[in-house]
């Protein structure tokens, strides 16, 4: 299954036509799904569903925008993104597959019914194929439409995670809100974009491995734990603190970028 989610991903990655990309999603999420429900437990199987589900429906628009787009323009390349309505139903579907604002309920709630280390590749390998996409089409991809759901998953992002004891659900919301901000800067410098997914996914992967090694799944848990192992517990909170994005550490550095990018653009 590792293998098909190396292969899936790559596969996205890596092509230039609409059906292949398509095929390399499919693989990744039949390949992530056994993973999701491999305890057996009626809350993993139940994630599995939702999981299979959106997927299913965001991998149903993506091929039908690539059609619309080539019934239109008659060619099949990824950057040829040209109608109007595939780029529409194209955000949509890359909205859906990504869990941005306004179609994020299935993310946390998926992340809270998986173990640690598949919840750690459904935040990080999971992402970046569409956000692949979204970078090779976001010439054509309506700036309006893409700023609104980045403002909106941004701020919902931090709210609905004060509310929160379960730690899988927190980072799902820190997930959501770090989206956001790749979304908004993706019209106008999407190397930011990818500058700001690989540091999140870095300080993701800390945070999760370092909840496995500690066995940490609530607020509660976490409190206790630093008795076990003091300074994994002093670099979790270091790490927090850069997922937070505050000004001396790494977290901080896209932030300000995009920021910086946006006031250029009379945007901020």
């Amino acid at each position: 299954f590792t293998a098909s989610l190396l292969l899936g991903t790559t596969l996205t990655i890596s092509s230039n036509h609409w059906i292949m990309a398509w095929a390399g999603l499919e693989i990744n999420t039949l390949a992530i799904l056994p993973m999701i429900s491999k305890s057996h437990h009626p809350r993993a199987v139940e994630a599995a569903t939702k999981y299979f589900l959106t997927q299913a429906t965001a991998s149903a628009l993506l091929l039908f925008s690539s059609m619309i787009n080539a019934w239109q323009t008659g060619q099949w390349d990824i950057t040829q993104l040209t109608n109007p309505t595939s780029c529409l139903i194209l955000t949509s579907a890359i909205a859906m597959k990504l869990g941005l604002v306004p179609f994020h309920f299935w993310f946390p709630e998926v992340l809270q019914g998986t173990p640690l280390t598949t919840g750690l590749l459904l935040s990080t390998l999971m992402k970046f194929p569409p956000i692949t996409l979204l970078y090779m089409t976001s010439p054509s991809l309506n700036p309006t439409v893409l700023t609104s759901m980045a403002i909106l998953s941004t701020a919902l992002g931090g709210w609905m995670g004060l509310n929160q004891t379960q730690i899988r659900k927190i980072l799902a919301f820190s997930s959501i809100s770090h989206l956001g901000w790749m979304t908004i800067i993706i019209s106008y410098n999407p190397k930011l974009t990818l500058l700001n997914f690989y540091l999140y996914a870095l300080m993701t992967t800390a945070t999760f491995l370092t909840l496995h090694s500690t066995k940490a799944l609530k607020l509660s848990t976490l409190m206790t734990t630093w008795t076990k192992a003091p300074a994994l517990n002093a670099a979790l909170l270091l790490t927090l603190l850069s997922l937070a994005g505050l000004p001396p550490l790494t977290g901080f550095l896209p932030k300000w970028l995009i920021i910086q990018e946006l006031t250029k653009q009379d945007m901020a």
